[in-house]
């Protein structure tokens, strides 16, 4: 089996190219061909972030979003912030309590807008399919509507792949999205939570927050032999973010608890696959 020799891309993930005798995924050959200006991608960063004088901060009390509260507070220092969660009704209760210290901890207001995505987990776990995309689409859906009507212009998130050139996109309504760990190393993510009151759950998949991504992952594991996380983590490697043996590792099939399992399984009214 080919396997990308920039990324952990193989041939289950993408096409995979030989490019001057080297193994080379579709993803990365369009990354060689049109590379990000990094210093451009920085000084926008910096550049948008002198006119934010009131944010939203998308808020899941995950760790990078945790990181993306404590820049605006601490290092942006933007006068008037709002810490909002959007719980789709499966956020671990660790994630919870540590988006209230943390929040506390930095002084910024915290809300929670309880939602109910049941139909997208249902149809992701029936199917062996990702939820990831459906879910990120209504919370950032909620979240614009919810800056519209509180009068807020910028929508700040924790993602670290800016989008494309840009660390910043314009959605409708004239919300600006910011992605504020744009280009940032995971390094740099964890050293920053080490000095605040965060304490990362224990919870399988890439997530610090979700209790359905270990679930989903194992079923789409058991179906297609891979991970759905793989291109996301395949490009936090490409850009240089993420150590490669650790990206591996982060796609091997999750161990999900049986509790945790049986929790997510009869929530959704499947006891049936379990």
């Amino acid at each position: 089996m080919l396997k990308c020799s920039i990324c952990i891309n193989d041939e289950r993930i993408t096409k995979i190219f030989i490019i001057d005798g080297r193994p080379v995924c579709k993803e990365c050959k369009a990354y060689l061909e049109h590379p990000p200006d990094r210093e451009k991608i920085r000084r926008e960063l910096e550049e948008i972030m002198k006119s934010v004088d009131r944010a939203v901060v998308a808020y899941s009390g995950g760790k990078d979003s945790t990181v993306a509260l404590y820049l605006a507070k601490e290092h942006y220092k933007i006068p008037e912030l709002k810490a909002v969660m959007v719980d789709h009704g499966f956020i671990a209760k660790e994630a919870i309590e540590n988006a209230r210290r943390v929040a506390e901890y930095l002084g910024v207001p915290f809300e929670v807008i309880k939602r109910d995505y049941s139909d997208i987990f249902r149809d992701a776990l029936l199917k062996a399919k990702s939820p990831c995309r459906k879910c990120s689409k209504r919370t950032m859906e909620t979240l614009r509507k919810y800056a519209l009507k509180n009068g807020y212009k910028y929508i700040i998130t924790g993602h670290e792949i800016p989008f494309g050139h840009h660390p910043y996109m314009l959605m409708s309504g004239g919300i600006i999205q910011v992605r504020l760990l744009s280009l940032m190393t995971e390094e740099e993510r964890l050293k920053i939570l080490e000095s605040l009151p965060f304490k990362l759950p224990e919870l399988p998949g890439y997530t610090s927050n979700c209790l359905i991504l270990g679930p989903a992952l194992e079923r789409f594991w058991e179906k297609h032999g891979y991970s759905f996380e793989h291109r996301r983590i395949a490009a936090l490697v490409r850009y240089g973010l993420l150590d490669k043996e650790k990206a591996l590792k982060k796609v091997e099939k999750p161990k999900v608890p049986k509790e945790q399992k049986e929790y997510v399984y009869r929530r959704l009214g499947l006891e049936h696959l379990l």
